[in-house]
Protein backbone atom coordinates (compact mmCIF):
# COMPACT_ATOMS: atom_id res chain seq x y z
CA UNK A 1 0.00 0.00 0.00
CA UNK A 2 1.43 3.04 -0.82
CA UNK A 3 1.60 6.62 1.42
CA UNK A 4 -0.37 8.85 -0.03
CA UNK A 5 1.65 12.07 -0.93
CA UNK A 6 0.88 15.96 -0.84
CA UNK A 7 -0.01 17.98 -3.44
CA UNK A 8 2.76 20.04 -4.52
CA UNK A 9 0.55 22.95 -3.81
CA UNK A 10 1.72 22.76 0.15
CA UNK A 11 5.05 21.61 -0.72
CA UNK A 12 5.92 24.68 -2.81
CA UNK A 13 4.49 27.10 -0.49
CA UNK A 14 7.10 25.48 2.28
CA UNK A 15 9.98 25.94 0.32
CA UNK A 16 9.32 29.50 -0.42
CA UNK A 17 8.29 30.33 2.96
CA UNK A 18 11.80 29.36 4.09
CA UNK A 19 13.20 31.49 1.16
CA UNK A 20 11.31 34.83 2.26
CA UNK A 21 12.33 33.93 5.52
CA UNK A 22 15.54 34.03 5.08
CA UNK A 23 15.63 37.12 3.58
CA UNK A 24 13.79 39.24 5.82
CA UNK A 25 15.79 38.22 8.86
CA UNK A 26 19.10 39.43 7.34
CA UNK A 27 17.32 43.32 7.18
CA UNK A 28 19.18 45.59 9.49
CA UNK A 29 17.31 47.30 12.06
CA UNK A 30 17.61 50.49 10.05
CA UNK A 31 16.03 48.88 7.37
CA UNK A 32 13.01 47.91 9.15
CA UNK A 33 12.86 50.94 10.40
CA UNK A 34 12.77 52.84 7.56
CA UNK A 35 10.44 50.13 5.99
CA UNK A 36 7.41 50.95 8.46
CA UNK A 37 8.17 54.73 7.96
CA UNK A 38 7.35 54.46 4.72
CA UNK A 39 4.38 52.03 4.94
CA UNK A 40 2.68 53.97 7.26
CA UNK A 41 2.77 56.66 4.41
CA UNK A 42 2.25 55.17 1.31
CA UNK A 43 -1.29 53.59 3.62
CA UNK A 44 -2.31 56.77 4.85
CA UNK A 45 -1.61 58.60 1.36
CA UNK A 46 -4.03 56.07 0.11
CA UNK A 47 -7.87 57.41 -0.77
CA UNK A 48 -9.70 53.96 0.83
CA UNK A 49 -7.53 54.69 3.97
CA UNK A 50 -7.86 58.13 4.40
CA UNK A 51 -11.64 57.76 3.75
CA UNK A 52 -12.21 54.41 5.67
CA UNK A 53 -13.52 55.08 9.47
CA UNK A 54 -12.85 51.66 10.75
CA UNK A 55 -9.51 50.06 9.57
CA UNK A 56 -8.81 45.99 10.85
CA UNK A 57 -5.31 45.88 10.56
CA UNK A 58 -2.21 43.88 12.90
CA UNK A 59 0.48 44.44 14.77
CA UNK A 60 3.44 43.27 13.20
CA UNK A 61 6.19 40.99 15.05
CA UNK A 62 10.03 40.55 14.53
CA UNK A 63 11.39 41.11 10.72
CA UNK A 64 8.42 41.39 9.36
CA UNK A 65 7.30 44.75 7.60
CA UNK A 66 6.41 47.44 10.99
CA UNK A 67 2.89 48.24 11.17
CA UNK A 68 4.07 50.41 14.33
CA UNK A 69 4.23 54.00 13.07
CA UNK A 70 0.85 52.89 11.55
CA UNK A 71 -1.08 51.89 13.93
CA UNK A 72 -0.11 55.63 16.04
CA UNK A 73 -1.18 57.49 13.15
CA UNK A 74 -4.75 55.69 12.44
CA UNK A 75 -5.68 56.25 16.18
CA UNK A 76 -4.37 59.69 15.62
CA UNK A 77 -6.43 60.24 13.12
CA UNK A 78 -9.93 59.18 14.92
CA UNK A 79 -10.22 55.95 12.95
CA UNK A 80 -11.51 52.55 14.91
CA UNK A 81 -8.82 49.97 14.38
CA UNK A 82 -9.18 46.18 15.61
CA UNK A 83 -6.41 43.76 16.26
CA UNK A 84 -6.79 40.19 15.38
CA UNK A 85 -6.91 37.62 18.43
CA UNK A 86 -5.75 34.08 17.22
CA UNK A 87 -8.04 31.45 18.74
CA UNK A 88 -7.59 27.86 19.43
CA UNK A 89 -7.50 26.43 16.24
CA UNK A 90 -6.23 29.44 14.37
CA UNK A 91 -9.10 31.25 13.90
CA UNK A 92 -8.94 34.96 14.14
CA UNK A 93 -11.59 37.11 16.81
CA UNK A 94 -10.86 41.14 16.90
CA UNK A 95 -10.95 43.94 19.50
CA UNK A 96 -10.30 46.98 19.45
CA UNK A 97 -7.28 48.75 19.84
CA UNK A 98 -6.73 51.41 21.92
CA UNK A 99 -2.90 51.90 22.12
CA UNK A 100 0.15 50.33 23.21
CA UNK A 101 -0.78 50.19 26.65
CA UNK A 102 -3.75 47.78 25.53
CA UNK A 103 -1.61 45.16 23.90
CA UNK A 104 -0.33 42.01 25.53
CA UNK A 105 1.72 39.26 24.96
CA UNK A 106 0.04 36.29 23.16
CA UNK A 107 1.02 33.05 21.79
CA UNK A 108 3.18 32.72 18.62
CA UNK A 109 4.96 35.80 19.86
CA UNK A 110 2.49 38.24 19.08
CA UNK A 111 0.81 41.46 20.52
CA UNK A 112 -2.69 41.39 21.06
CA UNK A 113 -5.25 43.91 22.02
CA UNK A 114 -6.19 43.03 25.61
CA UNK A 115 -9.82 44.34 25.40
CA UNK A 116 -13.14 42.85 24.86
CA UNK A 117 -13.34 40.07 22.13
CA UNK A 118 -15.70 41.09 19.26
CA UNK A 119 -16.35 37.93 17.81
CA UNK A 120 -14.84 36.45 14.28
CA UNK A 121 -17.28 38.28 12.18
CA UNK A 122 -16.19 41.45 13.10
CA UNK A 123 -13.89 41.16 10.49
CA UNK A 124 -16.70 41.85 8.20
CA UNK A 125 -17.52 45.52 9.62
CA UNK A 126 -14.02 47.76 8.12
CA UNK A 127 -13.84 49.86 5.21
CA UNK A 128 -10.19 48.78 4.73
CA UNK A 129 -8.73 45.33 5.22
CA UNK A 130 -4.34 45.45 6.09
CA UNK A 131 -3.41 41.34 6.56
CA UNK A 132 0.25 40.21 6.95
CA UNK A 133 1.53 37.87 4.22
CA UNK A 134 5.62 36.81 3.20
CA UNK A 135 4.60 37.58 -0.64
CA UNK A 136 2.13 38.13 -3.34
CA UNK A 137 1.49 37.01 -6.96
CA UNK A 138 0.98 39.27 -9.94
CA UNK A 139 -2.74 38.10 -9.35
CA UNK A 140 -3.37 39.37 -5.67
CA UNK A 141 -3.53 35.54 -4.32
CA UNK A 142 -0.87 35.79 -1.11
CA UNK A 143 1.44 33.66 0.58
CA UNK A 144 0.84 33.13 4.37
CA UNK A 145 2.82 31.87 7.35
CA UNK A 146 0.63 28.54 6.59
CA UNK A 147 -2.03 28.29 9.91
CA UNK A 148 -4.99 29.59 7.73
CA UNK A 149 -5.84 32.55 9.88
CA UNK A 150 -6.20 34.85 7.50
CA UNK A 151 -7.06 31.96 4.80
CA UNK A 152 -10.51 32.48 6.77
CA UNK A 153 -10.48 35.66 8.02
CA UNK A 154 -10.71 37.02 4.30
CA UNK A 155 -13.47 34.70 3.67
CA UNK A 156 -15.87 36.89 5.75
CA UNK A 157 -14.25 40.26 4.17
CA UNK A 158 -17.85 41.74 1.98
CA UNK A 159 -16.81 41.53 -1.65
CA UNK A 160 -15.53 45.11 -2.91
CA UNK A 161 -13.24 45.81 0.93
CA UNK A 162 -10.42 47.29 0.10
CA UNK A 163 -7.82 44.36 1.42
CA UNK A 164 -3.74 45.32 1.38
CA UNK A 165 -1.19 42.95 2.01
CA UNK A 166 1.34 44.43 3.56
CA UNK A 167 4.56 43.60 2.08
CA UNK A 168 8.29 44.57 1.18
CA UNK A 169 9.64 45.80 -2.21
CA UNK A 170 11.18 42.32 -2.72
CA UNK A 171 8.10 40.45 -2.05
CA UNK A 172 5.52 41.65 -5.02
CA UNK A 173 5.27 39.46 -7.76
CA UNK A 174 6.35 36.20 -6.67
CA UNK A 175 5.36 33.04 -8.40
CA UNK A 176 2.78 32.16 -5.29
CA UNK A 177 1.53 28.72 -5.51
CA UNK A 178 -2.49 28.62 -5.42
CA UNK A 179 -5.14 26.26 -3.70
CA UNK A 180 -8.38 26.16 -3.84
CA UNK A 181 -8.91 28.10 -0.38
CA UNK A 182 -6.78 30.74 -1.33
CA UNK A 183 -8.34 34.17 -1.33
CA UNK A 184 -6.91 36.95 -3.14
CA UNK A 185 -6.49 40.64 -1.81
CA UNK A 186 -7.63 43.83 -4.18
CA UNK A 187 -3.56 44.98 -3.48
CA UNK A 188 0.06 45.49 -2.02
CA UNK A 189 1.98 48.24 -0.47
CA UNK A 190 5.62 48.46 -0.36
CA UNK A 191 7.72 50.87 1.54
CA UNK A 192 7.78 52.17 -2.09
CA UNK A 193 4.50 52.11 -2.98
CA UNK A 194 0.98 50.38 -3.57
CA UNK A 195 0.18 47.86 -6.12
CA UNK A 196 -3.80 46.98 -7.27
CA UNK A 197 -4.67 44.01 -8.57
Amino acid sequence: MQTPQPSPGPLAKAALRDQLVTVRNRRSVAELGDAARDLADRLLACEEVRRAASVAAYVAVGTEPGTAPLLAALLDAGKRVILPVVLPGNDLDWAVHTGDAGLVPARFGLLEPSGPRLGVDAIATPDVVLVPGLAVNDAGFRLGRGGGCYDRALARVPVGTFTCVVLYDDEVGRDVPVEPHDLRVTAAVTPSGLRRF
